[in-house]
Order: C-alpha cells, then sequence, then structure tokens
C-alpha cells in the first residue's frame, strides 16, 4: 500500500520589523504602503501558498535610548493591514499578530470574527504573550504582567473568545423581515473576565478564527498542545525541528487531539543561486548585511551590560568582564534576560576555537538555519523536512520588501507541485481548508473549556 505524501504547507511573512530585515538595501521598497503589503500577498496567492502571516509591534525597541537598527522601518496596525487585503485576495488566508497581555476578550473576538466575516472564512489569531514592562507602558494598565502569569491570562482570553465566538449558532442569523426578527439573544459571564451583552458578530465561515502560537518555553508548548491549531516554530534545522516536532505531538492525545490537528510550521529563510557556490555566496553577503559592525556591537552590550563602542567589530570579543546588574541597556523584546557570564564564556570559547571576530560571531550565533542552494536543492530540502517529520512545512522570512519572496515563488514552488507534495489548486475557500482543518463544532457545547455562569 502506498503512503499518501505529506503536503507542504507553506505561508508568507511579511518582514517588517525583524531580525532579518534588510532596509537599507537599494531594492528594498517601503514597509509602510500597502503597495508593498498587496504585492506580497497577490504573489502568494498567485502560488497557492496557504497563508500570509503579520506580525505585531507595539512599541520599537530601543538600544541605549535610541531606536534599536532594524526597527526604524515602522509598523501599521495589523487587523486595518489585513481588512484591506482581504479585498485584494480572494483564497489567502490572512494571519495577524495580537497580544494576549494588553489586549480584552470581548475587542479580540470582535476585530477576528469580523475580519472571517468579511474575508470569507480566512481570518486566523497569532497569539503572543509579553511580560515586558518597557512594552507595558504604553498601555492603561501601565505596567506588565508577571512573568508567569503571561500563560494563565492568554489561556483565559482565549477561552473567553471562542465561548463569544460560540454564542452564535451557524444559524443565528434569522433575516426575517415578516416576523421582524434578525438574530438570536445570546448573552455570556465567565469567571474571570466580565463580559456581558449580545455579541454583536456573527459565527464566521470557520467557526473560529484559525489560531496561530508561538511559545517556546515548557509553559508555552503545553499552551500550544492544548490551544492552537498552528504553531509558529523558531526551530528550523532538521534535527532540531524534529525534536521540537515531535515533543509538541506527543503533548495532544492526552488533550483528546488528533496529531493532524496542530501544524508546526517554522520560519525559515530562503537563498537561491544557479549554483550551490552562487548561493552560499549571496548568503553571506546578506548576513554581513543583516548584521552590520555597529549592529555587532550593539548585540554584545545586550549580553555585557556595558558600553563596547570603542571595540572593533571586526577584531577579538571584548577583555572587560559583564555588568550583571545593568538591565537597562536595552529595552523591548531584544533584551537579554538570562545571567549573562555563562554566555560570555561560552561565545569567548568559540571565538578562540573558531577563530571569529566580533560580527563573525554575532552572524555565527544569530543564524538560524535557512535553506541555500539552488531552486532544486530547497525543494529537496524542504520536501524532507516535511515527509520525515521535521515540520508540517515554513514561515517563509524574506529579507527585501515586497520582492523578497518573488524568485521562491516561481521556482521553488512549481517544484514542489512536480512532486505532488505543494497543491496546484486551493480545496476549497477557507484557511481551514488550505491548512487540512476541522471546523469547530457550532453552539455552547463547544465552550466546556469554559465554566460558563447564567445571566442572571
Amino acid at each position: 500500500m502506498t503512503v499518501p505524501r505529506k503536503q507542504v504547507h507553506l505561508g508568507a511573512h511579511f518582514p517588517g520589523v525583524n531580525s532579518t530585515t534588510v532596509w537599507t538595501e537599494p531594492d528594498s521598497g517601503s514597509q509602510i504602503d500597502f503597495a508593498s503589503f498587496e504585492h506580497l500577498a497577490r504573489s502568494a496567492e498567485d502560488a497557492r501558498l496557504d497563508f500570509f502571516f503579520l506580525a505585531e509591534g507595539l512599541r520599537l525597541r530601543e538600544h541605549k535610548g535610541e531606536i534599536f537598527d532594524l526597527d526604524v522601518v515602522g509598523r501599521p496596525d495589523t487587523l486595518p493591514v489585513l481588512a484591506a487585503l482581504a479585498a485584494v485576495t480572494d483564497r489567502l488566508g490572512l494571519v495577524g499578530t495580537i497580544n494576549t497581555t494588553f489586549n480584552e476578550p470581548w475587542e479580540v473576538a470582535r476585530q477576528f470574527a469580523t475580519l472571517d466575516v468579511l474575508s470569507g472564512g480566512r481570518a486566523a489569531w497569532n497569539l503572543v504573550t509579553s511580560p515586558d514592562a518597557f512594552t507595558g507602558a504604553n498601555f492603561r494598565r501601565g505596567g506588565f504582567l508577571p512573568y508567569e502569569q503571561r500563560y494563565e491570562r492568554a489561556a483565559e482570553l482565549v477561552a473567553v473568545a471562542r465561548a463569544l465566538w460560540d454564542s452564535w449558532d451557524d444559524d443565528a442569523v434569522l433575516g426575517d423581515r415578516e416576523g421582524g426578527a434578525f438574530l438570536r439573544d445570546v448573552e455570556h459571564v465567565g469567571p474571570h473576565f466580565q463580559v456581558r451583552g449580545t455579541f454583536p458578530t456573527p459565527r464566521g465561515p470557520q467557526g473560529h478564527p484559525v489560531l496561530f502560537q508561538a511559545g517556546d518555553s515548557g509553559q508555552g508548548r503545553d499552551f500550544a498542545a492544548a490551544t492552537a491549531d498552528v504553531v509558529f516554530s523558531m526551530h528550523s534545522t532538521f534535527e532540531d525541528g524534529r525534536a521540537f516536532y515531535r515533543d509538541v505531538k506527543d503533548r495532544l492525545p492526552a488533550l483528546g487531539r488528533r496529531e493532524d490537528s496542530l501544524k508546526i510550521l517554522p520560519a525559515t529563510s530562503v537563498v537561491l543561486g544557479d549554483t550551490a557556490e552562487d548561493a552560499a555566496e549571496r548568503a553571506r553577503v546578506i548576513r554581513r548585511q543583516q548584521v552590520s559592525g555597529p549592529g555587532a556591537i550593539a548585540f554584545l552590550e545586550q549580553v555585557w551590560g556595558v558600553d563596547l563602542t570603542a571595540y572593533d567589530p571586526d577584531g577579538p570579543l571584548p577583555d572587560v568582564e559583564p555588568d550583571v546588574g545593568n538591565a537597562d541597556i536595552t529595552r523591548g523584546r531584544v533584551r537579554h534576560v538570562k545571567d549573562p557570564r555563562p554566555v560570555v564564556a561560552a561565545w569567548r570559547a568559540r571565538a578562540e576555537a573558531e577563530r571569529l571576530s566580533i560580527r563573525d560571531l554575532v552572524i555565527a550565533v544569530t543564524s538560524r538555519g535557512g535553506f541555500v542552494g539552488t531552486p532544486t536543492h530547497v525543494a529537496d530540502e524542504i520536501d524532507r523536512y516535511v515527509q520525515q517529520d521535521a515540520s508540517d512545512g515554513f514561515i517563509l522570512v524574506p529579507h527585501l520588501t515586497p520582492h523578497g519572496l518573488d524568485d521562491v515563488l516561481a521556482t521553488v514552488v512549481p517544484l514542489l507541485q512536480e512532486r505532488g507534495s505543494f497543491r496546484a489548486e486551493y480545496a476549497g475557500p477557507t484557511l481551514r481548508d488550505h491548512l487540512g482543518l476541522d471546523r469547530p463544532a457550532e453552539g455552547r457545547a463547544a465552550t466546556a473549556h469554559l465554566d460558563q455562569q447564567p445571566v442572571g
């Protein structure tokens, strides 16, 4: 009996504020003009990709009181961009990152339900948490959430959002013009969030928008197994990917879930060339653009906690010891939070053994795999990862906006289609159709995870 090939799932990541973004490259366009978003989304849909992925930045990261060098490109609000893209695409999934620490369930549930209705069932919510007080200073609580409580709040927020989506039956819109009835009355009160009143948006074509999650700690993996439809993984090398894949998938049976109910999609970059040597040289040039000399020094300063601008980025690592008490030199999600002393010791040993300069070391420790080679080689590798359970596909992260994936979509995707590993046409209208995910059951029976109380 022939075992059918696993289908590769692919998404297109809009670079924006990102450690891969090379905004100074002459071929790089605007990060905020709608034409940039539209080009990537239309190109991805033409290639039959599963979705367009847009990250979120609630505050620009700072280093020594100045904006971090890759954050200067700007970032519009996620949901209006996705709503605009819904109007210029027909089948492509639309994935938006919205923080669970600084938002309220009623508002987020309404926004994603609206996007799902307007797009014909293509909405997805990438759940992220943040314990960061620097980011939290922008919000009315004026602070943050203790690290250990971030997933607790996220789980409750998602449970309430699901209850709100389930507060409508699929046939709740009556549209009875003669009887004067349009919808059924619904109300919900949860044990923690005080959400009262009729939820104003009907259940969308997908029942629930698809849920993405990106946490990697043990707590984050448990949350993903219990909650997510897709994990946005950072484990992009083969053996690391297989270990992560197995670890997360093995958590599913105890939660009553099938293995194929959760897709694992690592972020990855692709650099192509006519030959392996061409591609390797192009990848080397790109990494040097992504890690400038001042950028390499700033990266080390996050760990050392002291000013290192006197050091040559093409010279040896600093000979001074880290300041373990200085945690404020960098603020935002790039801030280093581990004990710097063992990190510094390990980096010094590696730099000495491999004869690496500061910049070489930073490039080495910040590289996360990726595919480099001819289109045939890259297609072979993507297919190998999926067929051998190192992932269910990839979220492709280009380094240029908006044309950074043009060559991949034009050459690698057709090769995957020839192998029978990637769709030639969409099988259905919704993102759940693209990902092979079940539609959640309708009605209040689907909200058993939330200890609902009747409205008195």
